[in-house]
């Protein structure tokens, strides 16, 4: 197996055609990952999902470097990965953000395998009412792929 560095090109098309991944966020030195569901809107080089209040909104409103991890695994062999490095935003509540609310939910209730695990009451727990749309801008990405040599 030979692992190769994907370009900055290579890994937004990944993200353009991935939807899962997941979200790191981090709060008094205690890291935290969760998976999400995101839509890539290439035009504001931004990944947008939805949440509802709780954990991750609150640790990423205190601190907004977040760091998204996508993958895609064919098989041991055949693999690429992704890492954003960003920035966690809510869209607010302006019109602006009403109309980029309404564009972004419909791209993500579009895609195959749509869900939102965070709108999900937990067994026993509260019911959550309110989501948060948020996106996390693109600062820097990095990416790998696996591939068999030529020949094996």
């Amino acid at each position: 197996m030979v692992i190769h560095d994907l370009t900055a090109s290579q890994c937004r098309e990944l993200l353009g055609r991935t939807h899962l991944g997941r979200l790191a966020c981090a709060k008094a030195d205690q890291p935290y990952i969760t998976p999400i569901f995101f839509y890539y809107d290439a035009g504001q080089d931004s990944l947008f999902s939805f949440s509802t209040l709780g954990q991750k909104v609150e640790w990423m409103r205190g601190n907004p470097k977040v760091c998204v991890e996508v993958d895609e695994i064919v098989g041991q062999h055949n693999w690429r990965t992704v890492l954003v490095f960003g920035r966690y935003e809510e869209v607010d509540d302006t019109a602006a953000g009403r109309v980029l609310r309404t564009m972004i939910q419909s791209k993500l209730e579009g895609q195959p395998g749509w869900w939102l695990p965070g709108a999900a009451k937990l067994a026993g727990g509260p019911e959550h009412h309110v989501a948060v749309l948020y996106r996390v801008r693109v600062d820097r990405l990095s990416g790998r792929h696996a591939a068999r040599p030529v020949g094996t």
